[in-house]
């Protein structure tokens, strides 16, 4: 299982939080996801055997979120 956090500036609102979460969920291999607001952060579990961190990424950035980077 892998852990990644992804700094997105243009979080704001619990609309971004909850359309950032429903374009993860979906996915195969995401495990958990959270988004802090304050931050500007999104914490993803997954499973790099189904998923990677290009698919979540671009996921967050097809609902016109720029991802400014993952650690």
């Amino acid at each position: 299982m892998a852990k990644t956090t992804l700094n997105v500036p243009d979080i704001s609102c619990e609309h971004c939080e909850n359309t950032i979460v429903a374009a993860l969920k979906p996915l195969a291999g995401v495990e958990q996801v959270s988004v802090d607001i304050e931050a500007k952060q999104v914490h993803v579990q997954f499973d790099e055997c189904c998923t990677d961190l290009g698919q979540i990424r671009q996921a967050i950035e097809d609902e016109d979120y720029p991802v400014a980077s993952a650690h």
